[in-house]
């Protein structure tokens, strides 16, 4: 257990040592620092990912003092407010209500009328990066596209955009592990914001319905069933954070990636059908969510160990996305990977819903970059942020 220390920049820079550590010595460990039971191995991890004893939340069974909890400080109340209404955070049978009527709104017709646009935009960002002779690929593609692209579809003006970034980095710092007083500070105050201005959105929306996401999500109905607003609310700034956080940090991570890995570079300017393959591939290597937890509703048994009701576990995305029992040879990158069961974007009932779309974008910088900008290469050591469970890079600067 020495190996996994999540705030040791060591660790941080490349965890996968101390995840095959992990794998070897069993397949549930209790770590005391986060008083969590880790889990490392792929089937587990997708078996977990299913199972109903498990909950993103026990509220809607137990009172935090039932549950052998304490209840969050109040001054944390706008956070979880936000956070325990979107359907990330809620299990059925409100999970099921919220994500059906979403469903409406979030169709894959939606996401398929979005691609010139998201190609486009994609092509303008480049070009941009190219003109210049390089920049912060961080900055000025990988961000931008999912950000634009998420706030067109919840349609929110282009002259209120810029708060959106700042506002989702702020509320995701609270999903650290042990998150300190100063980050969740920072998380209450973007949620206060962030719902403020929302709230005004939407109610603009309901006098003058548009042909956009919280439109859609106002007229969702199904047998009755409607969204509430402080639902409404959480949906659409979990839309925006998860719509653009994953996506951001698959895109430099899998750069970074294919720079340490100059034969999959060649070979995926070479072919450029290898595109869906390789995103898949760069999501598996290094994984842009690192864990996932759950609570335990129910007593449940992992390899003759039992873990408790009221117990937290910590799901090891990338850990498990690099499992040799499921990964020929997963320390290494391999584009042409055809059998790729990667879990980057969960599974079960919270199967991310905006995976065709982070697909899209994924592609899309991707192709721009190869046909514009084929000659791209590093200018600089990236570094890495100082997060375990969202990880990311603070930079990834380029050359043409």
């Amino acid at each position: 257990m020495a190996a996994f220390d999540p705030w040791d920049p060591a660790f941080l820079a490349d965890p996968y040592p101390a995840y095959a550590e992990l794998r070897a010595k069993g397949r549930v460990h209790f770590y005391e620092p986060t008083n969590q039971w880790l889990i490392p191995h792929h089937a587990d991890v997708s078996a977990l990912l299913r199972e109903r004893r498990l909950g993103r939340t026990y509220q809607h069974r137990f009172t935090h003092e039932d549950f052998g909890r304490s209840a969050p400080p109040d001054e944390h109340e706008p956070f979880h407010t936000l956070n325990d209404h979107g359907m990330l955070d809620l299990e059925p049978p409100d999970h099921t209500r919220i994500r059906r009527l979403v469903s409406k709104a979030f169709t894959p017709r939606t996401v398929e009328q979005l691609k010139p646009y998201v190609t486009e935009l994609a092509g303008q960002l480049v070009d941009g990066l190219v003109k210049r002779g390089g920049g912060d690929l961080l900055t000025d593609v990988a961000e931008p596209l999912p950000v634009a692209v998420i706030a067109e579809m919840l349609g929110i003006p282009e002259s209120d955009r810029a708060p959106l970034r700042p506002w989702s980095a702020d509320i995701c710092g609270m999903y650290e592990l042990n998150p300190p007083e100063d980050v969740a500070a920072k998380a209450v105050r973007a949620s206060v914001e962030f719902s403020d201005y929302l709230r005004e959105l939407i109610a603009e929306r309901r006098k003058e319905p548009g042909d956009d996401l919280i439109s859609g999500l106002i007229a969702a109905h199904d047998e009755g069933d409607r969204l509430t607003e402080q639902e409404m609310i959480s949906t659409c700034v979990l839309l925006l954070n998860a719509g653009h956080e994953a996506t951001v940090n698959a895109a430099v991570n899998g750069w970074n990636a294919l720079f340490r890995n100059p034969d999959q570079l060649a070979a995926l300017r070479a072919d450029h059908t290898l595109i869906p393959c390789a995103i898949e591939e760069l999501m598996r290597y290094d994984t842009p969510l690192q864990l996932f937890e759950r609570w335990v509703l129910d007593d449940i048994e992992i390899d003759g160990t039992t873990i408790p009701r009221g117990a937290e576990i910590a799901m090891l995305f990338g850990s498990a996305n690099h499992d040799p029992e499921v990964f020929q040879n997963p320390e290494r990158l391999d584009l042409t990977r055809k059998d790729n069961p990667h879990i980057s974007f969960s599974a079960g009932i919270h199967y991310c819903i905006g995976a065709p779309l982070a697909r899209i974008e994924l592609a899309a910088s991707m192709t721009a970059l190869l046909e514009k900008a084929p000659t791209l290469s590093l200018a600089a050591e990236p570094e890495r942020k100082p997060n375990f469970v969202i990880r990311g890079l603070s930079g990834l600067s380029v050359e043409i």
